[in-house]
């Protein structure tokens, strides 16, 4: 199996990007412009809801902390506010991450 992905390899870089037939296409990425504000502003949108959905998050989190505290009852709060504090994170480097995949 090792060979036969070593010999694909070997086909794949002996082709010339440059080549109109037989080479492998590169994509060129543009959006036209209309478009690409439109989108930027519906995520940038996104960005803002989802940091006031943590930070709400964390907020009710901790009310409900405070609660429980004061009635004496013992809860799983931590891994609530792990959960929301993960998701706070995964909101924060969606955007780095997606531009170091696709860039």
């Amino acid at each position: 199996m090792s060979s036969l992905l070593y010999e694909f390899s070997n086909v794949l870089a002996a082709v010339d990007p440059a080549a109109p037939v037989g080479g492998v296409p590169t994509p060129v990425s543009s959006a036209p412009g209309p478009l690409a504000d439109k989108v930027n502003t519906v995520l940038g949108i996104l960005a803002w809801a989802g940091t006031a959905a943590g930070v709400c998050g964390v907020l009710i989190t901790g009310a409900m902390m405070a609660v429980s505290v004061k009635r004496g009852e013992s809860s799983e709060h931590m891994s609530r506010l792990g959960m929301v504090l993960g998701g706070c994170v995964l909101v924060a480097t969606a955007g780095p991450l997606v531009s170091f995949v696709f860039a």
